[in-house]
Parts: C-alpha cells; structure tokens; sequence
C-alpha cells in the first residue's frame, strides 16, 4: 500500500512539473497557444509622454530598430520592408524573458501599429500616436491584450500580464526619450555653434 501512494506522489508531482514548465515556457513565448477558450480583452495604455525633440527625430529613434538604422539586442527584424515589419522581441521579465513576433506597420512620422503574432498571449495590438506641438512631441500609447481561460484569464490580466506589458513599454519609451531629446540637444547645440554671432 506504502508503494501505491509512493507512486500517485511522484505521479502528482510530474504533473505540477509539467504545468509550471508549460507555464513558464508560455510566459516565455516559447509555447503559443490560440485556443479561444473563455477570451477576455484588456486595454493596456500609458499617460501621454512629453518628449523635448521634432517628431520626425522621436519617429526615428522609435522606428530605427526595425528598419536597420540602430542595433538592438531586444529586437530581431525577421523580415523587413519600409512599411511593414515583422520582428521578434525579446523583453526582460523578472527572472526570465519574455519573447514575442510582432507585425509592425510603419505610418511615418505620426504612426507605429504592432500586431501580436506568437508570445505569450494569444491576442495583442498595440498602437503609437505621435503628435507635434511646440517644436516637442507627445507620444501616446494604447492597446489591447486578449487573454484566454475565463476567470483565470482575466485574473492574470489584471493583477500580472497588464501591469508588466505596460511596465515594459514605459521603460522602452523613456530610452526612446532619453535617445531623442539627447540627439535635439545636440542639433541644437551644433547650430548655435555654426550659427551668426552676437551682432557685435
């Protein structure tokens, strides 16, 4: 009898063993599955963010990894094109990272569209307005997640998958503005430089 209950133990143990491999290996985006069960959808957005440079020049340092213009170890263009894109992105996530393919349509200098194609979520679209205003840009963000396996689903949405996707994203952009409003200064400063004297 000790070595029936011996073996439902190790049975009980294989099988948490294979659910929380599967889910990290989801988490990861390296297991994707699309089955539609009990799918919930969840706005992911982020305060408007002021960025001190040309939109052009915010617009650039935004798309550059996927056209080839700047090297990214957190971007893999897979397959490229001037207005379509698809890459992979790998994005740190604890203990671990998280890796997603995304189509990603390029509208320059006032768009960047990502469509979700495998990762860790069934379902993602995400977009990117660029306004101008001032000499400055205000970028803002939004997008929606679809997430499966009903209450579960919307649990880990609200309390885990929503909270991260939108941590990411603002620390991208915030790179993005550091990137950009240090390339305006520059600019800036190099006209001044080349520019007329004092008038004395």
């Amino acid at each position: 009898m000790t070595g029936y209950w011996i073996a439902i133990g190790a049975l009980a143990l294989l099988l948490v063993a294979l659910i929380a491999g599967a889910f990290v290996a989801l988490a990861m985006g390296r297991l994707h599955l699309d089955l539609g069960w009990g799918r919930s959808r969840h706005p992911v957005a982020l305060e408007p963010l002021r960025i001190e440079a040309p939109r052009e020049l915010v617009y650039e340092v935004l798309s550059a990894p996927y056209l080839g213009r700047a090297r990214s170890e957190s971007v893999e263009v897979l397959a490229g094109g001037e207005s379509l894109v698809v890459a992979a992105h790998l994005t740190k996530v604890h203990f671990y990272e998280a890796r997603t393919v995304e189509a990603v349509e390029l509208a320059p200098p006032s768009k960047m569209r990502f469509r979700h194609l495998t990762g860790p979520v069934p379902e993602a679209t995400e977009e990117f307005r660029l306004e101008a205003t001032d000499g400055a840009t205000v970028v803002h963000y939004d997008g929606e997640l679809g997430i499966d396996y009903f209450l579960l689903g919307r649990l880990a949405a609200r309390h885990w998958v929503v909270p991260q996707w939108n941590r990411a994203v603002a620390a991208h952009l915030e790179e993005v503005r550091r990137i950009a409003e240090q390339r305006a200064a520059q600019v800036e400063a190099r006209s001044r430089a080349s520019g007329p004297g004092d008038g004395r």
